[in-house]
């Protein structure tokens, strides 16, 4: 019959509280946490029937993330490299299992030295990217262009944005259609309107793509006559949810709530245009050129919902990286050519991991401490005895 001595009991449940804490800290509070998360309904009296005649609830799903900045080897630590790398790996994997969403976007920032990384790190980058991001062949995903991708517009050249444009198999500026609903994806690192010529070129595709899309919508206003200038228009006349990674242009985050908004002591900080948020002459021209019914942007790192012009809404999606927030999120989005509705995700806080390990660990000072106490209590018990057996 087999014999365990204290020690051995002790040894045991050290491991397993050890294992238990590691193992739900690094794998299982995804799950719970992102269960709680859910695909918001559209309302079918706004919704209505979809293309092919399908219901508003078979409305596209869309699952917007941004600014994960995977670390480079110049400035980037290998524990936190590996630390938020594993996190955000986990995050997207379980959330894919859980949520399965069609299309995911990155609004941006996918990297955090692309604008200085010479080839063989960006080749090291990128491989790290595919291998967090998998996905199946039934979910698309869609990245758009960032500043720390390509640099800001005064370090942008035509190598670095070529280099990010043939990893992702995609031109930065375009219009990605889904069932009826339209995405302009937007290089809004391109829009100082200068003469530089990724700006001008850039500026060319969006004037094309406005008219394409007016276009299509005269044509479904017209019956289906032929409207001048529109033979080359092909996407569904329905306004588009516009995806950049600079916000359009504000003031500040001051109007901006939630528990993912920026902290108050940076809410009122004024931003710089062209640096933190596009400027007005740039964002002033997006909106009349595509009259989006949804703008999703980056960049801030923080949440905000800001409504430009009284019909414009705008939702600043926060990084998805822990080492820029406590509470990273993501945007879960029902969408319909003439409806939208969204949610928010959160992921599980880094003071609660660190709480759960801190705990784990007090758990562990406390158990060998009690160890040692039963041990020392046994010895002075044993010598005791062994005094009494000498002295008689």
């Amino acid at each position: 019959m087999l014999k365990f001595s204290g020690s051995s009991v002790v040894a045991a449940l050290l491991i397993a509280l050890l294992f238990g804490a590691f193992f739900f800290c690094e794998y299982l509070i995804y799950f719970p946490t992102i269960l709680k998360c859910a695909w918001p309904k559209l309302s079918r009296a706004r919704g209505g029937e979809g293309t092919g005649g399908r219901p508003a609830d078979a409305a596209v799903r869309a699952m917007v993330l941004s600014d994960t900045h995977l670390l480079g080897a110049v400035g980037g630590h290998w524990f936190d490299k590996l630390r938020r790398e594993w996190q955000m790996e986990r995050a997207f994997q379980t959330a894919l299992w859980l949520l399965k969403p069609e299309i995911v976007f990155i609004l941006g920032d996918i990297f955090d030295e692309g604008k200085w990384s010479s080839q063989k790190h960006w080749e090291d980058d990128v491989r790290r990217f595919h291998r967090m991001f998998r996905h199946s062949s039934d979910t698309e995903l869609v990245v758009l262009v960032g500043n720390h991708d390509i640099g800001f517009h005064y370090e942008m050249d035509w190598f670095k944005l070529q280099r990010f444009e043939k990893v992702f198999n995609a031109s930065s500026t375009r219009i990605v259609t889904k069932r009826g609903v339209n995405f302009l994806l937007v290089n809004s690192v391109a829009l100082h309107g200068d003469s530089c010529p990724i700006c001008q070129s850039v500026e060319k595709d969006l004037i094309k793509l406005s008219r394409d899309l007016n276009c299509s919508l005269q044509k479904s206003q017209s019956d289906g006559d032929e409207t001048e200038n529109c033979e080359g228009s092909q996407y569904p006349p329905t306004a588009p949810i516009m995806l950049q990674h600079y916000p359009l242009y504000r003031v500040s985050d001051a109007s901006c709530t939630g528990q993912d908004a920026a902290p108050p002591e940076e809410r009122h900080l004024l931003f710089r245009e062209k640096y933190d948020v596009l400027s007005k002459e740039a964002s002033q021209r997006l909106l009349q050129w595509f009259k989006p019914r949804l703008i999703l942007s980056g960049h801030t790192h923080s949440g905000c919902e800001v409504l430009h012009d009284n019909k414009y809404p705008e939702i600043s999606v926060p990084s998805f990286s822990w080492r820029n927030r406590n509470n990273p999120s993501f945007i879960l989005a029902s969408l319909s050519p003439g409806d939208h509705s969204l949610s928010k995700c959160f992921l599980p806080e880094e003071s609660t991991v660190i709480g759960v390990y801190c705990s784990a660990g007090a758990g562990v000072l406390l158990l060998l401490l009690a160890h040692c106490l039963w041990m020392k209590g046994l010895l002075q018990l044993s010598l005791c005895l062994l005094g009494k057996h000498k002295s008689l």
